[in-house]
C-alpha cells in the first residue's frame, strides 16, 4: 500500500509537525516523508511492480496518531447475532479509532489464555486491532481470581469484568496486587449494585415525575470511595470508566495512581431526555441530571477526564424496542464519538485536546504501542474534517445493531478514514 495525503493539518501535541499544513507519504505500512509539498516520482520511489500511489485531499483535512477506544462490547462469541469483531471494528473504523479494548462479558468470558489470542488474532487483519480486557474473576461471577498472568503473557492490555464491576473488596484487592507484578491496569465501571439494585434511571426529580424506580449517583460515589482506598494501599494502578459524578471525578482526579473516563452520551444526553422513553437511552451508568451533564463537560474543558470512551454495546431489535422496563441496557456509540463531543465542546477544547484523550492517553494507561506523526514510525492515523456539519444517519452506522441514541442528530466533525499499518479504510 502506498497512500499520499495531502495538505492535511497534523494534530499531534508530541510531533514537531503539530499544527502544520503538510504532506504525508505511507509506504509498505510506514510513514516514509512528511513535508511540504512533497514531489513523488514513481521512477525514483519504487519498482516498477510497486502499486500506485492513492492520493487523499480534502478541504479541511486534519491527520492525527490514531484514536482509541477503551471500553466496547463486540459479543463474540456467543453473541454475534448484535455485533461480530469484523461489525464492530468496522464500526470502530468508521469511528476513527484504529484500536479498541473489549469488554470479556462473552459467553464464554474472556477469563483464560485461549479465549485471548482467540480475540486478538481473529481481529488481526480487520480495519482496527482489538485488545481483549481479561477477566479479573472466573466467569465473572466476582469470587475467585481467573488466569490472569497467563491473559496478560497473550496480550491482554487490562483487566476487569466488564459490565459486572466488582463487587468484592478482597477480590479487588488481591487483583490491583496481581497487575502490579506486571505493569497492568485494572478497569472499573463504578457500581454498588446493592444500591438502587432495580433502578431504571437517575434517582431525581424526573424519575419521580415519570414513576420509575431511580438508581442513585451514590452508588457510584461509594464505590469509588471504597476502590480509592484499595488503590491507596496497593499503590497500584486502576481506570474508573463511565464517571457521571462530580464527587468521583475530583477524588479520582486527586489520586496518582488513578484515571478516568466519560462517555459521549453523559455529555450530550440528561435524564430530561428520557421523558419520551427512548430505550437507545437506557444505559448504565444512568443518564444524571442537567446540572451533573454540564459538570462532566466542565471536567472535561478543565482537564481532569483522562479519556473518552464510547461504551459501544450493541443491543438486538428486540432488545430495545419493548417497553422501557424491559429493555436492556446499552447503546451503541463508536460511529459517533467524535462528531458528539466536537458538536459540543468545540471552542472549550483544543483538537489537541481530543487527541490527547482518544490517542495519547489511552495508550499511556494501558500500555499500548506508541502512534506517533514522525519519518519511519508505523502507520496509525486518523483522518478527520473537524469543521464538517452533518445529520448522523443509519447509514453512517457500521454496527451490526441499530440502539443509537444519535440518529437523526446534528453533529459537528466527520472522520474520513484510518490507516492503520498496510491498512487504508477510506469512508
Amino acid at each position: 500500500m502506498r497512500v499520499i495525503i495531502r495538505e492535511a493539518m497534523v494534530v499531534d501535541p508530541r510531533s514537531p509537525y503539530n499544527g502544520q499544513v503538510v504532506d504525508i507519504f505511507v509506504e509498505d505500512g510506514k510513514i516514509a516523508k512528511i513535508g511540504k509539498g512533497l514531489q513523488l516520482r514513481e521512477a525514483e520511489t519504487a519498482a516498477k511492480t510497486a502499486p500506485e500511489i492513492t492520493e487523499i485531499k480534502t478541504e479541511g483535512l486534519h491527520v492525527s496518531p490514531g484514536w482509541v477506544d477503551i471500553f466496547v462490547q463486540f459479543h463474540d462469541p456467543g453473541g454475534e447475532r448484535k455485533e461480530t469483531l469484523k461489525t464492530g471494528t468496522d464500526a470502530a473504523a468508521a469511528g476513527g479509532f484504529t484500536e479498541v479494548l473489549a469488554v470479556p462479558n462473552t459467553d464464554p468470558a474472556v477469563q483464560n489464555k485461549g479465549q485471548v489470542e482467540y480475540i486478538a488474532k481473529s481481529s488481526k487483519d480487520l480495519k482496527a486491532r482489538v485488545h481483549p480486557i481479561g477477566a479479573v474473576s472466573r466467569n465473572i461471577e466476582g469470587k475467585e481470581l481467573a488466569e490472569m498472568y497467563d491473559m496478560h503473557a497473550s496480550g491482554a492490555k487490562a483487566f476487569g469484568d466488564g459490565w459486572k464491576p466488582l463487587q468484592s473488596a478482597g477480590l479487588l484487592l488481591k487483583a490491583l496486587q496481581y497487575v502490579k507484578g506486571i505493569d497492568g491496569t485494572v478497569i472499573q465501571v463504578p457500581d454498588d449494585t446493592t444500591i438502587g439494585t432495580h433502578g431504571l434511571m437517575h434517582e431525581g426529580i424526573v424519575s419521580t415525575r415519570m414513576g420509575l424506580p431511580g438508581k442513585s449517583v451514590l452508588a457510584e460515589e461509594v464505590m469509588v470511595d471504597r476502590d480509592l482506598k484499595l488503590l491507596e494501599y496497593t499503590q497500584s494502578s486502576i481506570h474508573f470508566t463511565g464517571v457521571t459524578s462530580e464527587k468521583s471525578i475530583e477524588a479520582i482526579h486527586a489520586q496518582k495512581n488513578a484515571t478516568c473516563s466519560v462517555t459521549p452520551h453523559h455529555l450530550y444526553f440528561c435524564d430530561e431526555d428520557l421523558e419520551g422513553y427512548d430505550t437507545n437511552l437506557k444505559v448504565n451508568p444512568p443518564l444524571r441530571d442537567r446540572k451533573t451533564m454540564m459538570a462532566l463537560r466542565q471536567a472535561v474543558i478543565d482537564g481532569k477526564i483522562d479519556i473518552i470512551t464510547s461504551h459501544h454495546l450493541p443491543q438486538d431489535w428486540d432488545h430495545k424496542v419493548c417497553e422501557f422496563e424491559y429493555a436492556k441496557n446499552g447503546a451503541i456509540g463508536l460511529e459517533s464519538a467524535f462528531g458528539v463531543v466536537w458538536s459540543l465542546l468545540e471552542g472549550d477544547i483544543s483538537l489537541g485536546r481530543w487527541v490527547e484523550m482518544a490517542s495519547i492517553k489511552p495508550r499511556e494507561v494501558f500500555h499500548l504501542e506508541k502512534a506517533e506523526l514522525k519519518e519511519h514510525a508505523p502507520a496509525n492515523l486518523t483522518l478527520f474534517v473537524p469543521g464538517e456539519t452533518y445529520e448522523f444517519k443509519e447509514s453512517d452506522i457500521k454496527s451490526k445493531s441499530r440502539n443509537s441514541p444519535f440518529t437523526g442528530k446534528q453533529l459537528k466533525g466527520r472522520v474520513k478514514g484510518t490507516i492503520l499499518h498496510d491498512q487504508l479504510n477510506l469512508l
